[in-house]
């Protein structure tokens, strides 16, 4: 074989290697493009049939991320097998190596089950506010994902906490039921009008609008302090109405008080200097 035959076999090899490299790239690439919108269709439909049979939103976006990760998986494979990488053999390298991305994920794999957790046992849903008492983090759920629970705080803050945490700590869901109790205490000193001071306190809280029922205002001397008299009052509102009654009740009960000439004792730090001695 003279050497323009051998040059001309390597040109027809690398030719044939390249088309196919080529055919193999563009089947990828169709494969990643339809795929891909595949994906959106099977969420959007996901999306719609949900809402359909009333699924529960936070269960609803929990089962589409579970689906989607797994039509990702499958389209991994598919483009896998395309290099001609066999799917045992992914599946066997995989399970080889199973100890250690089970220690490397254990985190992950913690949340996870935390999700699963969160979404049978319903301890919260999407749209409740809840209190998480391991570090105190507040707020209204959004979304239950995967691994993860965010939270939107009152300052429009995003808080994001892991599954596995919330479903291992105690919380307290503010919103399970419609109605809370909203309880304020004034402190007023001993020597003011304590009977007419509890007089302003259960007006404040009976002619508030958020009062569910004004008849159920409870206004009761709570405690008699080191320095004050502590008067309590209680009633139900409306959980989205919570907050602003709280802010209205505590300036109308200040206002009345100032109004009345009612003391409210507070700490006051004195600052004795010894006398100099004349020299």
């Amino acid at each position: 074989m003279d050497i323009e035959q051998i040059f001309n076999q390597l040109l027809g090899n690398l030719s044939e290697g390249v088309l196919n490299l080529g055919g193999r790239i563009l089947f990828v690439v169709l494969t990643l493009f339809i795929g891909y919108w595949l994906i959106k269709w099977v969420k959007k439909l996901l999306k719609r049939t949900f809402t359909k049979f009333d699924v529960e939103e936070g269960t609803a976006g929990f089962l589409a991320s579970i689906i989607t990760v797994a039509l990702y998986i499958v389209l991994g494979f598919i483009i896998a097998g395309t290099f001609g990488v066999d799917a045992a053999s992914i599946v066997a390298i995989l399970g080889s190596a199973g100890v250690a991305v089970g220690l490397a994920i254990q985190g992950s794999l913690s949340n996870f089950a935390g999700g699963i957790l969160i979404i049978l046992l319903k301890p919260f849903k999407v749209g409740d506010y809840i209190i998480e008492d391991n570090k105190g983090n507040a707020g209204t759920v959004t979304e239950i994902s995967l691994f993860y629970t965010k939270l939107q705080t009152i300052d429009d803050r995003t808080v994001v906490l892991p599954n596995g945490t919330l479903a291992n700590t105690s919380l307290t869901n503010v919103t399970k039921t419609p109605n809370r109790l909203l309880e304020l205490k004034f402190g007023v000193a001993y020597e003011a009008d304590w009977k007419g001071a509890m007089g302003i306190v259960a007006e404040a809280f009976k002619t508030d609008d958020a009062c569910i029922n004004a008849s159920d205002v409870e206004v009761y001397l709570d405690e008699l302090g080191s320095s004050a008299i502590v008067i309590g009052g209680r009633c139900y509102v409306k959980n989205e109405a919570f907050r602003f009654a709280k802010q209205r009740i505590l300036e109308n009960v200040l206002a009345r008080f100032n109004e009345e000439g009612i003391e409210i004792p507070y700490q006051k730090l004195v600052v004795l200097e010894p006398e100099k001695e004349n020299k």
